[in-house]
């Protein structure tokens, strides 16, 4: 009698060192002499190996850049998304009028009555309401909603380019309100220290080699400073930037979700676990917004992004009122640039103010 074959044990599919890579570089690059060869060496590479997988994913356009990320707030200045409605017929041309602001880094067309949701950031110096204003004013806005940070729960922009993490996988956030030092005097060091991270660091075998002149610090001294800006909230760190769409995250969605005010910490909290959130935060409510806290997910898929949501839904908020918003179109995507001068010549030309 022959013995019934016995069914093989399902094989883990392999990470290769090259998704490892690709996934430790949106993490803390270290400001070291050679950073790569650092995280080469995490991932079983060669540092040499680990600058040409870099050089090619930069050159496919997957890899946008390599720079510092930095809290806004933190440094001193006032941000908030906007949400805004538009006449459908007038919504590309009041989406130019507000990419024109220098202070806008991000601007969506979304699937809601509020059809325009964009950031914005100024100086600690200007009034921020007066620039949303006068952007409903020349964009003609319908209405205009300010949707300011409440709390942060997280942010931090990680995706997974295995493609084999759970949808409802946990970590602890790398980066939340507690974090942050609003009081933090900007040094002079500091502002300089800005300038030269937030350009895009080149992949070679000493990356911070430019920064360092121009900074006079030798590279131990420029490590001493970043980990004071650390310590203080004004430096979350030097990461590796990602476009969606060329890596393969093709969707976005944004839950938002209407908790209860005497909920909203713990809910918060434990939403901001999900490894799949990349924003949580804690934002006002209006009249025709019941929504407080805001989470952002992306997918390779609408179905992907969708199902993230619902993994929160089932985990965290069961019977909780909630919409997803997603991006029907992209307007304008670019990292904030402190300390422009192109600012404050947008602030003279249509406030008559230096901010």
């Amino acid at each position: 009698m022959t013995a019934p074959a016995s069914t093989p044990a399902p094989v883990a599919p392999t990470v290769t060192p090259r998704e490892q890579l690709l996934n430790r570089i949106q993490k803390d690059i270290p400001i070291v002499q050679r950073p790569y060869r650092v995280l080469a060496e995490e991932v079983g590479l060669t540092e040499q190996a680990a600058l040409d997988i870099l050089r090619e994913v930069k050159a496919e356009g997957v890899l946008r850049q390599v720079s510092a990320i930095f809290d806004t707030r933190t440094l001193g200045y006032k941000s908030s998304l906007v949400a805004a409605e538009y006449a459908e017929d007038q919504l590309d041309a009041g989406a130019e009028v507000v990419n024109g602001h220098p202070g806008v880094s991000h601007n969506y067309k979304r699937n809601h009555a509020f059809n325009l949701w964009y950031t914005i950031a100024v100086p600690p110096e200007s009034d921020l309401e007066a620039h949303v204003q006068k952007l409903h004013e020349l964009s003609g806005a319908k209405v205009t909603r300010l949707m300011p940070t409440l709390h942060l729960f997280k942010i931090g922009v990680e995706f997974d380019m295995t493609g084999q993490e759970d949808w409802n996988a946990k970590a602890r956030p790398q980066y939340t309100a507690e974090q942050r030092n609003i009081g933090y005097e900007v040094s002079d060091l500091d502002r300089a220290f800005v300038l030269e991270f937030q350009k895009d660091l080149p992949i070679t075998e000493e990356p911070y080699a430019d920064a360092c002149a121009a900074l006079g610090l030798t590279i131990d001294e420029l490590a001493a400073h970043a980990q004071k800006m650390k310590d203080a909230g004004a430096l979350r760190r030097v990461s590796a930037v990602f476009r969606h769409q060329k890596a393969g995250f093709t969707f976005n969605a944004m839950g938002v979700w209407a908790v209860p005010q005497e909920q909203v910490a713990e809910v918060g909290r434990q939403m901001a676990e999900f490894k799949a959130v990349s924003h949580c935060y804690l934002r006002p409510t209006y009249p025709e917004w019941p929504y407080t806290i805001f989470t952002m997910v992306h997918g390779r898929s609408k179905e992907e992004a969708f199902g993230k949501i619902a993994a929160i839904e089932q985990e965290v908020a069961p019977g909780i009122d909630h919409a997803i918003l997603y991006s029907t179109k992209e307007y304008k995507k670019v990292r904030l640039e402190f300390y422009q001068p192109e600012f404050y010549e947008w602030a003279r030309e249509n406030l008559g103010t230096e901010a």
